[in-house]
């Protein structure tokens, strides 16, 4: 029992000495800056197969899958609605206990998207193709957008679909959320010359 000890207290006076104060490196927590984000966001139309808790996305490469829109304790936060033929942007995972089916974690109806919002000091129009019109009084316009792994991007901000109804608009990032209305039968470009004459 003594020589088992005496084995025992050797090895680990040989592993700490083995150590001999390194430290393991330190991890990198920051991104280089020219390293791009993948984005894991699915593209398409919403197919004819979408019913209450399944959605079918036929994407941009005309393949099909189908999400459920039901998780084991979680629905799909959907902004937007799901109408047949519009475009939309998902975020899936596979769930196990879902029978290993997709679970659409975040649906975003890209044409539900596209028109022209307004607040009190924001006016801008979101256009198919990435392109928005603001009026170009505004500090800092927006001439951009993008979905970016479920989020929106506008030129150089990012915010979170909070809430996107048929004529309102709710975007959150870390300083506070903004609202938006749908400003219906008025095109941004006629707005901007009316103002230049």
């Amino acid at each position: 029992m003594k020589s088992f000890n005496s084995t025992l207290l050797f090895l680990c006076v040989l592993i700490i000495a083995g150590c001999n104060n390194k430290r393991s490196a330190p991890v990198i927590d920051i991104l280089p800056a020219d390293s791009a984000v993948v984005d894991t966001t699915v593209y398409g139309r919403c197919g004819d197969g979408t019913a209450m808790h399944t959605l079918e996305l036929v994407t941009d490469k005309n393949d099909t899958i189908v999400y459920t829109l039901e998780g084991v304790d979680t629905c799909t936060d959907v902004q937007g609605g799901l109408f047949v033929g519009d475009r939309i942007a998902v975020i899936g995972e596979r769930v196990n206990g879902l029978n290993e089916a997709m679970y659409a974690k975040k649906v975003i109806n890209l044409t539900s998207l596209l028109g022209l919002w307004s607040s009190l000091d924001k006016r801008f129009e979101i256009r198919e193709g990435g392109a928005v019109v603001s009026n170009t009084g505004e500090p800092k316009p927006y001439t951009e957008w993008k979905i970016l792994n479920g989020k929106l991007v506008l030129s150089s901000d990012t915010f979170d679909i909070y809430s996107l109804g048929p004529d309102s608009l709710y975007l959150e990032n870390d300083k506070g959320i903004y609202g938006y209305k749908r400003v219906r039968n008025e095109n941004i470009d006629n707005k901007i010359d009316d103002t230049n004459k």
